[in-house]
Parts: structure tokens; C-alpha cells; sequence
């Protein structure tokens, strides 16, 4: 059995403000209007396409998970995804445009919010409001696959010395960088392509966004408690915790359930552990994680990855509410086992 010292949970943690983040990430790095935002790879390999992005945990959990930071006014262009692509609105007001040319439709978001959209589609976000905001994402599997970029990407990209290799690798010509001899390059989608990433109607895309205000806890919650709330956000089916599927059931596979845990000042969640991998990234306040070697103190924007199988609790120190978002590695998370009930068997 493995021990988990304090220094070796520590290197499970990737604070906010140690996020190494990559400007020139993809073929849009030098489009105006999209050539101030960073991104960031913080579980998993990511769909970057320049092999100077740093991933600050490599372990596979059966999903990524990142984060795009842009100022007022910066676009992340137009592209498809072959896995699920789920939004955490962490910092900042948000418009998610729809269709290869932005004429299809468009999602406002702000702090608290979650969206997810289906794969096979082109979407593309802006920063509305003044000042720096950031966006964590969720995708699919532990190979997401690459992005899939809107014809008039290409052209702006090219009109920069951008270039894209098949497979996903960016060319800077104007680094020196050369295409290697016998390379292929990425073509822009064929019409036919084009007709297969149809996005569909603006109905079935509000579906797929739930605003923090709605964000309803789940008393039959195995973690619900005096002060304690876990809400449902992303199960495409029943789960054996005492959730059910919803309240957003995509018509694509995640791979992964979406949930939220509020706690409230001095309110705790005794020691458990789980079978599948679980992702904790605080959006507001301090939460505390403990276990029996140690404890961390997260705060808003830091992430944790908690290792299968690891006894753990949560607690509330703070003044204010700790929420937090939870990426679990399942589909159907399995119910957590409480060391109280362990101790008795």
C-alpha cells in the first residue's frame, strides 16, 4: 500500500499562481484578437500543438483538464473537438460562439457557470468584460485527439507564418522553423467535413449550460451533511452514489462525472475514500484536504488530484464558503467508502 507523505500529495497540487501557461500554443497564436490569450495543460497531454507546452501532470485519469486565461476582448478561434469539451467558468464574463463562421448561435456565461458542448462541432469564446479572466476545461479521455480548426483559421495563420503538420505539430516560420521534408501539412476541412460538424439548434445547445444559480444540491448525497452540499452537474447516466443522470446528459459520451461541493464555514466531510480518480479544483474560498500523513489548504483556482484509493476528508476553515468543482473519473462513480464503516468490517 502506498503511503502518501505530505511532500508527495504536494506534488499532486498545482497552485494558481504556479501555472506555467504557453502563449503561442496553436495555429491561431498570431491571429488578432487571439494572440493574447494562454494555455494551460494541467492533468493530461492537452490538445496543444507546440511541444514547449508544459503539463504539469502527465498520470493518465481518463480525462484532461486545463485552463485558458485571455484579457477583455481576446477570441479563442473557431475549432472542434473529438471528445467532450466542458467549460468551469472560474474568473471573468464569457461568449461562446457557435458555427465555423461565429454565425450560428452564442452562449453568455459568467463566474459559477458550467457548459459543455458536443463534440463534432466548431465553437470558439471571448472574454466580454474588462480585465483578465480564466476558464477551466474538462475533455474527454485520455487522448482527446487534436483540434479541428475553421477554414478561415488556416488562412489567418498562414498570413503569419503559422503552419500545421499532420498530427497536430505547429511550424513558425518565422523562427526559421522549416516543414520537414516529406511532411504532410493539415488541410483546412473539406465541404463535406464542414457538413459533418453541423451545429445543432440553439435549444438542444441550452441544454448543456447550467447557470450557478441553479446549481441544486443532492440530499441523498453520501457526502451530505450539516453544512454540506454536493450538487449534480454532468452525468450522462445513473451513478451508484444516489445520483442520477443529469442534470446536463450530453448526447455524446464525457466519459468523466461533473459535480459541485459547497461547504460552509467549520462545515467538514469525514474521512473516505474512492475508486476512481477525483479532481478537485476550487472556484471560490479555502478548502482544507486532509488525510492521516498531512494536510493541504487549497484556495480559489488551485487544483488537486486525490490518488485512487487515498482516505481523505474535506474541511471548511474559512469565514467564507469553500466551493469547489469535482472531476470524477466515471461515468457512474461508485459510492465512497467511509473509513468509519471500514474500521467495522
Amino acid at each position: 500500500m502506498t503511503t502518501w507523505t505530505q511532500t508527495e500529495m504536494e506534488k499532486r497540487l498545482v497552485r494558481y499562481a504556479d501555472l506555467k501557461g504557453l502563449r503561442n500554443a496553436f495555429i491561431d497564436a498570431r491571429t488578432p484578437g487571439s494572440d493574447r490569450k494562454e494555455n494551460f495543460t494541467i492533468i493530461g497531454p492537452g490538445v496543444s500543438e507546440n511541444k514547449a507546452q508544459v503539463v504539469h501532470i502527465p498520470e493518465a485519469h481518463g480525462f484532461n483538464f486545463g485552463a485558458a486565461r485571455q484579457p477583455f476582448g481576446c477570441t479563442n478561434s473557431q475549432h472542434s473537438h473529438l471528445t467532450a469539451e466542458t467549460f468551469l467558468v472560474h474568473t471573468g464574463k464569457w461568449r461562446f460562439v457557435f458555427g465555423a463562421n461565429k454565425d450560428e448561435g452564442y452562449l453568455d456565461v459568467e463566474p459559477g457557470d458550467v457548459a459543455t458542448v458536443p463534440t463534432h462541432m466548431f465553437r470558439g469564446f471571448e472574454k466580454r468584460d474588462e480585465g483578465t479572466g480564466f476558464l477551466a476545461v474538462v475533455l474527454g479521455h485520455d487522448d482527446p485527439g487534436k483540434v479541428v480548426w475553421a477554414p478561415s483559421v488556416f488562412k489567418m495563420a498562414e498570413d503569419f507564418g503559422l503552419k500545421l503538420l499532420k498530427g497536430g505539430k505547429l511550424i513558425d516560420t518565422t523562427l526559421g522553423e522549416t516543414v520537414p521534408e516529406g511532411a504532410e501539412l493539415e488541410q483546412p476541412p473539406s465541404a463535406e467535413k464542414l457538413k459533418e460538424l453541423a451545429t445543432p439548434p440553439m435549444e438542444e445547445l441550452a441544454k448543456y449550460y447550467l447557470p450557478h444559480a441553479k446549481m441544486a444540491g443532492n440530499p441523498a448525497s453520501p457526502l451530505a451533511g450539516e453544512g454540506v452540499e454536493e450538487a449534480a452537474l454532468i452525468g450522462d447516466m445513473d451513478a451508484a452514489d444516489g445520483f442520477k443522470a443529469g442534470p446536463i446528459v450530453g448526447h455524446w459520451q464525457h466519459g468523466f462525472a461533473l459535480r459541485r461541493l459547497k461547504l460552509e464555514t467549520g462545515a467538514s466531510i469525514p474521512a473516505h475514500s474512492r475508486s476512481e480518480q477525483e479532481v478537485i479544483f476550487v472556484q471560490s474560498g479555502t478548502l482544507e484536504f486532509n488525510w492521516a500523513d498531512g494536510k493541504l489548504i487549497l484556495g480559489a483556482g488551485d487544483t488537486l488530484t486525490v490518488p485512487v484509493g487515498l482516505v481523505h476528508g474535506f474541511r471548511n476553515p474559512a469565514s467564507a464558503d469553500a466551493i469547489a468543482f469535482v472531476i470524477r473519473g466515471s461515468a457512474a462513480p461508485a459510492a465512497p467508502q467511509f473509513a468509519t464503516a471500514q474500521a467495522a468490517e
